[in-house]
């Protein structure tokens, strides 16, 4: 009798000094597994957001925590992981490689290479979710960040540390203009990083190559989520753009930072927080869908001298449909950023290249973002089209015009055809100023509206041919003087003159 409680005894000791070695609250087990969403029991230690590891180097975030089990999202794919399989807490949080060596480079949402041009030297790792930057650590928006398009950097300018939300129906031109505003930062030392979410693999690899066509590519990163990815990976890819973004920010330079698009971000945060079985709200979207962007897009700003001076600016991008700009998703996001760039289908069928709809946009920063020289020339070309567009369908009635009405009318069609410029042909600050300021002066008001481009690169080629001082001048002063204003003048009546 004393062998068998001797042996019990023993037993229970060992038991009992078995489970002081097991870490329950570290390991959890995959109750259920799919479509890019696991539910795993246990885990009682986990944190929201925090990494877990799974089988097979899978692995995935927390987004819920629930009394006896935990909602977790799967960063790559859910086909190799099974119920029963062990799931470990990492006590990370979700991080991406940061620094130079993903300049020029195509990553994914987690940073990792899919380009094939082998592994990325990566200077640190940032967490992929980061406070913004408080109010004491900024500065205020005041220096241009160029586009190069006349109707955007005329009419609504864009500073270095702007939101400023692209905002139209599908095939208006957004990613055009996004692109192109890329494309004239060469040689300005701005790094640029475009964020696709949601876009095909084909539409990639055609700007992927566009940009290398203008020299554009070395100063770019591409983060690409594409539309076959699960809906994971679509959610976290601008978070981790804008990580990669804020450490070139912080070490002082000036960063572009794209979002194509966050109308398909909101989608994938949906799909998943249904899947997660959250509550819906309007339009099926859960009720953080707001904090959603709203905490990514606060994250771009102007840094103040103390903390650096760089700048990340921000342009994201939503689509619309049918021009409906006070849906759910687009009143989200206007509200958050500094202005909204609007373009229209209907501008776009006219022929109106970049279709931008100079009513309906606005840029809040306004013509602190401008130099002198653009503010000077511009700062009368919203009224003189809104004129210009009232006219044109008040003429629409009558047949009988006034000399004001017509006059109107043939300005306003100048300025209209002055605004069109062809894409991947941004131009630089100078041009702009002296195209505008050509337009602006009447000069050019009797010529025919189809020879208004080809005018307008003769007298450019005649300024720089005969009066190269001119570029000079607005290049270095960032003003438009008389005499400035007098040679520009003499160009435009030789070149007028020898087409008569």
């Amino acid at each position: 009798m004393a062998d068998i409680d001797q042996i019990t005894n023993l037993i229970k000791k060992e038991i009992s000094s078995y489970e002081d070695k097991i870490e329950t609250s570290d390991v959890g087990t995959v109750v259920s597994v799919g479509d890019g969403i696991a539910t795993i029991y246990g885990l009682d230690k986990a944190m929201y957001g925090e990494l877990l590891e799974f089988p097979n180097h899978v692995y995935g975030m927390v987004m819920n925590l629930n009394e006896d089990s935990v909602g977790c999202v799967l960063l790559g794919k859910d086909s190799t992981i099974f119920e029963g399989d062990p799931v470990k807490l990492t006590g990370k949080v979700v991080s991406v490689p940061v620094g130079d060596g993903l300049l020029g480079r195509v990553v994914n949402a987690l940073g990792e290479p899919i380009d094939g041009n082998g592994e990325i030297v990566a200077t640190d790792t940032y967490p992929i979710e980061s406070p913004a930057p408080g109010i004491m650590t900024r500065e205020s928006v005041n220096e241009p960040l160029e586009t190069g398009i006349k109707a955007i950097d005329s009419m609504i300018p864009i500073g270095k540390g702007q939101r400023e939300l692209l905002i139209g129906d599908r095939q208006t031109g957004k990613t055009a203009i996004a692109i192109d505003t890329i494309i004239n930062q060469k040689g300005k030392d701005v790094i640029c990083i475009y964020c696709a979410i949601g876009q095909k693999n084909s539409t990639i690899a055609q700007i992927v190559s566009k940009l290398k066509d203008h020299g554009a590519f070395d100063y770019t990163v591409i983060v690409n989520a594409s539309a076959s990815e699960s809906a994971p990976m679509l959610y976290v890819a601008p978070y981790a753009a804008t990580s990669m973004g804020e450490y070139w920010e912080k070490n002082g330079k000036n960063v572009l930072i794209i979002y194509d698009d966050l109308s398909k971000h909101a989608v994938a945060y949906r799909a998943l927080s249904l899947l997660l079985k959250r509550s819906p709200g309007r339009e099926a979207y859960p009720g953080d869908i707001f904090y959603l962007h709203s905490r990514l897009l606060e994250r771009s700003c102007k840094l103040n001298k103390e903390y650096g001076g760089g700048s990340m600016t921000a342009l994201p991008i939503v689509e619309t449909q049918a021009g409906d700009i006070s849906a759910y998703i687009p009143t989200n996001v206007i509200s958050i950023t500094d202005g909204q760039i609007f373009l229209t289908t209907d501008l776009f069928n006219q022929g109106q290249r970049p279709a931008v709809d100079s009513g309906l946009s606005v840029s809040r920063v306004g013509s602190s973002a401008q130099i002198k020289a653009m503010k000077k020339v511009a700062s009368s070309l919203k009224i003189e089209l809104a004129n210009y567009n009232e006219m044109l369908d008040f003429s629409r009635f009558g047949s009988d015009l006034d000399p004001t009405t017509k006059s109107i009318l043939q300005h306003g069609g100048v300025l209209m055809e002055v605004l069109k410029q062809k894409q991947y042909s941004p131009l630089s600050m100078e041009d702009e100023v002296i195209e505008i300021y050509v337009a602006q002066s009447h000069q050019i008001d009797n010529v025919e509206l189809k020879k208004i481009a080809s005018v307008l690169e003769k007298i450019r080629s005649h300024i720089k041919a005969n009066h190269n001082e001119v570029y000079t001048a607005i290049k270095e002063t960032k003003l438009l003087s008389d005499e400035t204003k007098a040679l520009i003048d003499d160009s435009v009546k030789a070149i007028l003159e020898s087409l008569e």
